[in-house]
């Protein structure tokens, strides 16, 4: 699903981002639910930012006040029943045109997926953030999502990948 977003882009730099974990829902932008490993995913699109609710899980990055933690590169955990994994990382593009043309790579591979969400923001067509259901693979055992938040300000982009994972 792609969103056009009535609301101006917020989020300056991936510096800026953090990450929690167990928040409440929080406002959505856009809002797309899909079945997938027995659960109910919602996959929210927060401004630059997302929030993921999976079962007993809610995931956040954003540009969250007070005490909030920065995005990590990793993070591991366990929820009643689950393990969950994080990884974030950052692509910083050299020139405008790199930038454009990842942008436009990820907006291609999720155009027309019921289990993708997303967010154009207005004022720049690259100012983007994706969110996607992958490794349907785990479908038995878990669920996998990847998003990818676009600032055209700095040429980045931050590309988290997240697992939920019943034990064996």
């Amino acid at each position: 699903m792609r969103a056009t977003l009535d609301t101006p882009y917020l989020d300056a730099s991936a510096d800026a981002l953090s990450f929690a974990l167990g928040l409440a829902p929080l406002d959505a932008l856009a809002v797309l639910p899909v079945e997938c490993g027995g659960l109910t995913v919602e996959l929210r699109l927060l401004g630059a930012s997302h929030q993921v609710i999976a079962g007993p899980l809610s995931e956040t990055v954003a540009c969250l006040p007070g005490d909030a933690e920065p995005l990590p590169g990793r993070a591991s955990t366990s929820v009643p029943g689950w393990t969950y994994d994080f990884a974030a990382t950052t692509a910083a593009h050299s020139d405008g045109t790199a930038f454009a043309r990842a942008v436009e790579a990820v907006c291609a591979r999720l155009a027309d997926r019921g289990d993708a969400l997303t967010g154009d923001f207005p004022g720049s067509r690259h100012a983007v953030t994706a969110l996607a259901i992958e490794d349907h693979a785990l479908e038995e055992t878990g669920i996998g999502w990847r998003t990818w938040h676009a600032y055209p300000q700095t040429r980045e982009i931050v590309m988290t990948r997240s697992r939920l994972v019943r034990p064996s």
